[in-house]
C-alpha cells in the first residue's frame, strides 16, 4: 500500500494563508506557523520549502480565493465606472467580513517589513501596481466609448481608485463596520468625472 501524506497541503495552505493575514509576514513565526498547520517543522520545509515560498504561494491561494472579487469585477463588467463601482463595494463586504481576517492581504501583510523582508515588500507592490494599472485600463476605454471626457487624468483617477481601496483596507483593520465602508466606496464613486464635457 502507497504509504499516505502525513497531512491535508491544502487544509495546510490555508491556515497558514490565514495565519499570515492576521499577523503580516514578518510578524508569524515559524512555529505560529506550525501550530495553525498543524504540522512540524521538518513537514512544513519539505512541503513547502521555506516561510518566504510558503508565503508565496499562499498570496497565490488568496488571489485564487478571497481576493478574487476584484478580478471579477474588472473583467466582468461592461463599463469601467461599473467595473469600479462594484469592486469598491464587495471590497466593502469581503474587508469587513468576520469569516475571516479583516482588509486584504495584498495590501497588510508587508507593512513594516525590515529590509530582509524586501523581496516579500516587492512581491506585494506588484500586485497593488497591476491592480492600479487594471483600474487604469478600464477607465482609459471609458475614455476611448466616449462615456467620460477625454480630457480625464486616468493615471490620477486610478491611483485615487488604489487608494481608496488600500485605505477601505486598513480601515476595516481599525474596526470599520462594512456600512462604514460602503459609505466610503459610495462617496469615492461621486469623484468619477461626469459624461457631459467631452471634448
Amino acid at each position: 500500500m502507497a504509504r499516505q501524506r502525513a497531512f491535508d497541503r491544502e487544509a495546510a495552505l490555508e491556515s497558514a494563508l490565514l495565519t499570515f493575514w492576521r499577523h503580516g509576514y514578518e510578524a508569524t513565526s515559524i512555529a505560529e506557523l506550525t501550530t495553525a498547520m498543524g504540522i512540524r517543522p521538518p513537514s512544513l520545509y519539505a512541503a513547502f520549502g521555506d516561510k518566504r515560498r510558503l508565503f508565496e504561494e499562499a498570496v497565490t491561494r488568496y488571489q485564487r480565493t478571497y481576493g478574487a472579487f476584484s478580478t471579477r469585477a474588472l473583467a466582468e463588467e461592461p463599463t469601467g465606472r461599473q467595473a469600479i463601482e462594484r469592486l469598491l463595494r464587495e471590497a466593502a463586504a469581503e474587508y469587513a467580513s468576520p469569516a475571516h481576517p479583516s482588509g486584504c492581504m495584498v495590501i497588510t501583510a508587508a507593512v513594516n517589513c525590515g529590509p530582509e523582508s524586501a523581496e516579500v515588500e516587492e512581491l506585494l507592490r506588484g500586485f497593488r501596481l497591476e491592480a492600479r494599472a487594471a483600474f487604469k485600463r478600464r477607465i482609459d476605454e471609458d475614455v476611448a466609448a466616449g462615456r467620460i471626457p477625454d480630457t480625464t487624468d486616468t493615471a490620477g483617477l486610478a491611483a485615487f481608485y488604489a487608494a481608496t481601496v488600500q485605505g477601505m483596507s486598513t480601515q476595516s483593520r481599525d474596526g470599520a463596520s462594512y456600512a462604514e465602508l460602503l459609505a466610503v466606496a459610495t462617496l469615492a464613486m461621486s469623484a468619477w468625472p461626469p459624461a457631459e464635457g467631452r471634448t
